[in-house]
């Protein structure tokens, strides 16, 4: 997959792993590591290194919860609520490229999510 996105999300300046984080970030902003973590099947010590490149790009910012100081919540700049806009057609591309079918593509989606769900979570 990594190779498949690659020369697409080179236009963005972003790796597939930072791409992930980006699109969980769209989906839903101002969240804990370990919330985003968990939605991207992450362990903190490969999610941080990946948070800090895009905080230094000015992507996303990294702060204290005044509610529970333990915890760090991400949140979305503006910079990086406006690459949505330029990442739109990223999915379309990827589609081009392997040449599945809308059905296929939501058919393999479907049984990725029974895959997940199946692993052991420890």
């Amino acid at each position: 997959m990594t190779n498949a996105y690659r020369p697409i999300l080179s236009e963005l300046d972003l790796t597939y792993p930072q791409y992930l984080v980006m699109l969980a970030l769209w989906e839903r902003d101002d969240v804990t590591i370990s919330s985003l973590g968990d939605r991207l099947y992450l362990d903190f010590g490969t999610l941080t290194p990946l948070l800090r490149r895009l905080e230094g790009r000015a992507l996303i910012v990294r702060k204290r919860d005044p509610a529970d100081e333990r915890n760090v919540k991400i949140s979305l700049t503006r910079q990086g609520r406006s690459l949505r806009k330029a990442a739109a057609d990223v999915p379309k591309q990827l589609r081009c490229l392997i040449q599945l079918s809308r059905q296929q593509t939501a058919s393999l989606r479907q049984d990725l999510k029974l895959l997940l769900q199946a692993l052991p979570t420890s």
